[in-house]
């Protein structure tokens, strides 16, 4: 089915229970068949889990397609369609964007096509524990839940939480289950401002600042493919280097921050590198333009800066 086709998910009964049904969103950009078989099958296998526990209704499946080719042709989305529905995923949609809209903006105009109660935003390169919707559900439900955040393996991100609530600074949408309401009350992912990096960060502080809370639960996992270098250093071309001083000078102006812009901006220009200082060269020339977004939470009431990072560090024992 082809996501032009489609305007939502439709209810199901499953088992003969009233359960929720879920919305799972992906964004590719050139990965392989491979990759995408992996996901799918990790996926299946937690759905088939989370229905069997009658935690889960109908689960529809959208993957929008930044590359720039498309990485499914006809056959293959024909294929994957009957596998998914082999596996008991009976709604399917893949769309090729034509452009690469990055990482907010693919997943703004799946859940603009779709919505959905509650959605899954993930990487298509995780592959999912069998367990992992079960936890995710459960921690949802509770009171001013807003965004459920999985643990990533084997690098799990080590920014501080509640042992108790799980509540935490932001979620990484690696892997995040999420109300749809949320999605909607605040426009989505802001992909005016954040093409690659820190969209999640962002859309997290939005929706603590709406009153919603953002939840880490360690027991929902998945495995993220991320690859190390020799020293131990996740391996990040010139794109990703761009992107990410990019979007940190972002972060701080669009969160009241400008001494860290001034002091981020500084810092970026010393380092050589070509694409930290186009960074700072773009964001100059949007700033003069007026095409910053608006800022945020001049109390600092929800925006954590603790050095580059945006929340606390889990084993950290100082306060700064």
């Amino acid at each position: 089915m082809s996501l032009d086709q489609a305007s939502g998910w439709d209810d199901e009964i499953v088992h003969g229970l009233a359960a929720p049904p879920l919305s799972v969103q992906t964004i590719l950009y050139g990965h392989s068949q491979a990759d995408l078989d992996r996901f799918v099958r990790g996926l299946a296998a937690a759905v088939r889990v989370a229905q069997r526990n009658g935690s889960l209704g109908s689960v529809g499946i959208a993957i929008g397609d930044c590359s720039p080719e498309p990485v499914l042709d006809n056959d293959r989305v024909s294929s994957l369609e009957e596998q998914l529905g082999d596996l008991g995923i009976r709604r399917f949609a893949y769309r090729f964007f034509g452009e690469n809209l990055g990482s907010a903006g693919g997943h703004n105009a799946l859940f603009e096509a779709f919505g959905g109660e509650l959605v899954l935003i993930v990487n298509p390169d995780v592959y999912a524990l069998p367990g992992l919707l079960c936890p995710l559900f459960e921690r949802i439900g509770e009171p001013g839940a807003g965004i459920v955040e999985a643990r990533q393996v084997p690098l799990e991100h080590p920014k501080a939480f509640d042992h108790d609530t799980g509540d935490t600074s932001w979620a990484s949408t690696a892997c995040a289950l999420v109300h749809g309401d949320v999605i909607s009350s605040l426009g989505g992912f802001d992909a005016q401002s954040f093409f690659l990096y820190c969209d999640d960060v962002d859309f997290s502080w939005r929706a603590r600042l709406a009153g919603r809370r953002v939840i880490y639960e360690p027991t929902a996992c998945v495995f993220h493919d991320k690859r190390l270098d020799r020293d131990g250093q996740v391996q990040a071309g010139d794109a990703e280097v761009y992107y990410s001083a990019e979007a940190a000078l972002m972060m701080a102006w669009k969160y009241s921050r400008p001494d860290l812009v001034d002091t981020w901006s500084e810092g970026l220009l010393t380092t050589g590198l070509p694409s930290h200082t186009r960074a700072v060269e773009t964001f100059r020339q949007r700033q003069a333009i007026g095409q910053l977004p608006e800022q945020l939470d001049a109390e600092g009431d929800v925006a954590q800066f603790v050095g580059y990072a945006y929340a606390r560090h889990r084993f950290a024992y100082d306060d700064d």
